[in-house]
């Protein structure tokens, strides 16, 4: 159960009528990324999971584990799955997503470092309360096309993300396809499609502003927990 207050909804402030439900994320998918972070390029998009108790709104202030090292910001572009009609969605179909928006893959990165070395799994790093922050979401008739969308994080007044959809290794239809093949998405489900380079550490008090370029735009602050 995602935590009390979340509920997905438009920017017209229409609430979508769709449980809220667990998250897939897809790592790895933009080569500068894979690059920054000195990772392998993967033969095959890596997919984990986020539950729904991690989910949170970006239109309110982001709080942030404390004592639990480096938390660093991943921007991505989040598809909210609709009614998917079909066992699998075809490659080249995106007949299933209901809505698109920005969402923010939180990841304490000493611990994900650490639970690398040490071959664990990564959810400690990944899938905390919280971890994965989404905004409201762009129906998707205002989108004419997908892998060609900017996405920009914006931290104290300073750029740290910016970049294209056209950019990512596995376009969303055929990641919709993929991801189907290992995990049913059903309504309510998000996908989380991959961030772009640039990512880096939060502090207390940092203002950030989280954009589709001419689509949407948010502005929250990040807090510690106490």
């Amino acid at each position: 159960m995602a935590p009390a207050g979340y509920q997905h909804r438009y920017l017209d402030n229409d609430i979508v009528e769709l449980p809220v439900g667990k998250v897939v994320c897809v790592g790895r998918n933009y080569a500068r990324h894979i690059e920054e972070l000195k990772n392998k390029t993967p033969k095959e998009p890596v997919l984990f999971i986020k539950p729904a108790s991690s989910i949170v709104s970006l239109e309110k202030p982001l709080t942030l584990p404390k004592d639990k090292g480096a938390c660093h910001f991943e921007t991505e572009l989040a598809l909210l799955i609709g009614d998917p009609n079909t066992d699998s969605p075809l490659p080249g179909s995106n007949t299933c997503i209901a809505g698109y928006g920005l969402g923010l893959d939180l990841t304490l990165r000493d611990i994900q470092e650490q639970l690398k070395v040490e071959g664990l799994p990564w959810e400690k790093a990944k899938a905390f309360d919280g971890a994965c922050v989404i905004s409201p979401f762009v129906k998707p008739d205002v989108i004419e096309d997908v892998q060609s969308i900017q996405l920009r994080l914006t931290q104290n007044g300073t750029i740290r993300q910016d970049s294209n959809t056209a950019s990512m290794i596995t376009p969303v239809s055929t990641l919709l396809a993929y991801i189907n093949t290992w995990f049913t998405l059903q309504p309510g489900d998000i996908v989380l499609t991959g961030t772009p380079e640039g990512v880096g550490p939060l502090e207390s008090g940092d203002r950030l502003e989280v954009e589709l370029v001419g689509l949407c735009r948010f502005q929250t602050r990040v807090n510690w927990k106490r």
